[in-house]
């Protein structure tokens, strides 16, 4: 998932707003090219060789200087950059001159780090003891590509999508997996309503802005499209938002260098009707909650991209919204996913964020990656109270899953620091003290099983606790060692129980 323009300019706006007292020249650029900045990070957030060779030089493009070794369109088809083009992200003639921007890239250069320090605590992790862990193969395949998950309460099963297409039910009570169909590319969706399956694929998974994604719907042998023309959509929601009977369709679609959040409604005819609510890049996930308490149900959204922000959009009438930006991340971070729960138990609830999304323009490891608690005061305005670090957060769950009444967590880090703490991948915080934020610690030892990039939990054997299900995505975002790409090609397991003992 690639930085896009705001991260870009947003980084560039901190650098020169850090010096600037005695540099006359760069508070003048800084004036004229970052006028749009928002939250930004500092500048040593990022090594030099970051900046120097992967970021700057997009940040050029993006102010129209263009070389050779990093041109925009470089290795592009036709459609491709006609689409990339579209978007006016670069411009066809510099917006700077180029004189101007050798001294801000000298600048940035010279301020930068030659490293930036990871983690330096160890955390304190037992091995993983609530849980009894069980692996699981969907098929006799080799190698997993999963990139949807869902436990399917009603029917007990678990619904799988892959990045071929392919949907399947594993039904918990036989052991026994079913293919639902094939949908062309990969799923980010599924239900079963009757005879009916509703699917959502994203088109081609990696960064593009052509957009193929779509949402369907197939009975029998029929597949009726719902919408299509869908850019990269990665999360969706079916709700009755204005309780008239009907239900919506919130899209998340991350897009590219533009994405979108859009509301499908249906009309009377039974054909749906797109409106865009949020018109940024990177929506990753959509809660329905009635925020302000006037009995609407309003959409709390994350927005993982360029400027990385929690959204409230407060439904008025007619499915219209006012929008309010909550919370906003420095746009190095990777935000990844959130929970919406009361944690303190004050009657308001409260945000649970995780960053380490590591798939982009800055892969390091990085010591602001990881869980973070944001207390609501009451009028939604947030406050970060919490911070756990861990390298390549990616999902949380927020359950109690001791029941014990406090609010615990189960992280999972499709990015962690594979050659000091391979077994990072998976850490379950149990609450011990929620004011003092006290959590004892366990994990997941067994890492050649594969790398886990979803997450979803229920109570699958009906023994009253919940337990969780991981899927596996063993795709080489990132370097790893040579032993655990070894160990994910030959490895059978699609799916991971992990089954709650407390009952």
């Amino acid at each position: 998932m690639h930085l896009k323009f705001f991260i870009y300019t947003v980084l560039l706006c901190s650098v020169l707003s850090c010096n600037t007292e005695n540099r006359s020249k760069e508070v003048v650029l800084y004036k004229t090219y970052c006028a749009s900045c928002h939250l930004a990070p500092n500048i040593n957030d990022l090594p030099k060789h970051i900046w120097k060779d992967n970021v700057l030089p997009e940040m050029g493009a993006r102010l129209g200087i263009i070389t050779a070794e990093h041109h925009p369109y470089y290795q592009h088809s036709f459609d491709e950059q006609i689409a990339i083009i579209k978007t006016g992200i670069y411009p066809s003639r510099p917006i700077i001159k180029q004189e101007d921007w050798n001294l801000l890239v000298e600048y940035i250069v010279s301020m930068a780090p030659d490293s930036v320090i990871n983690n330096p605590v160890t955390i304190e992790n037992a091995t993983l003891s609530q849980f009894i862990a069980k692996p699981v193969a969907l098929d006799s395949v080799k190698g997993n590509l999963y990139t949807f998950l869902k436990i399917d309460t009603l029917h007990h099963k678990i619904l799988a999508g892959n990045r071929r297409g392919a949907l399947s039910a594993y039904n918990l009570e036989t052991g026994k997996n079913e293919l639902l169909g094939n949908f062309n590319l990969a799923i980010t969706d599924a239900r079963i309503i009757g005879d009916s399956i509703f699917v959502t694929n994203m088109g081609v998974m990696d960064p593009n802005e052509i957009p193929r994604g779509k949402t369907v719907v197939r009975s029998g042998s029929a597949t009726k499209v719902l919408q299509d023309s869908l850019h990269r959509p990665v999360h969706t929601l079916y709700i009755d938002l204005n309780d008239n009977g009907n239900e919506e369709i919130i899209i998340s679609e991350f897009g590219n260098l533009q994405g979108k959040l859009t509301l499908l409604e249906k009309d009377t005819f039974g054909f749906y009707n797109n409106k865009t609510l949020l018109n940024v890049p990177g929506s990753i996930r959509v809660i329905a909650k009635d925020m302000d308490h006037d009995g609407k149900k309003d959409l709390v959204v994350m927005a993982a991209q360029g400027d990385e922000a929690i959204y409230i959009l407060y439904q008025k009438e007619n499915l219209n919204f006012e929008m309010d930006k909550v919370i906003r991340f420095n746009p190095v971070y990777g935000s990844s996913w959130f929970e919406l729960i009361d944690y303190n138990g004050d009657g308001f609830d409260d945000i649970i964020t995780v960053n380490g999304d590591n798939a982009d323009k800055s892969i390091i490891h990085k010591p602001y990656h990881g869980l973070r608690i944001h207390l609501n005061d009451g009028h939604n305005n947030f406050e970060e109270t919490f911070f756990y670090p861990l390298n390549g957060a990616t999902r949380v769950i927020a359950n109690d899953f001791d029941k014990d009444g406090d609010v615990d967590f189960v992280v999972l880090a499709t990015f962690p620091d594979y050659e000091k703490h391979p077994d990072y991948n998976v850490v379950y915080l149990k609450n011990e003290q929620s004011s003092h934020y006290i959590f004892s610690t366990e994990h997941f030892a067994d890492t050649k099983l594969g790398r886990w990039f979803l997450m979803d939990a229920a109570d699958i054997d009906n023994d009253g606790d919940d337990d969780l299900v991981l899927s596996a995505l063993n795709y080489s975002f990132t370097p790893v060692p040579a032993y655990l790409n070894e160990a994910w090609k030959e490895s059978y397991t699609d799916l991971l129980i992990l089954e709650n003992k407390l009952h």
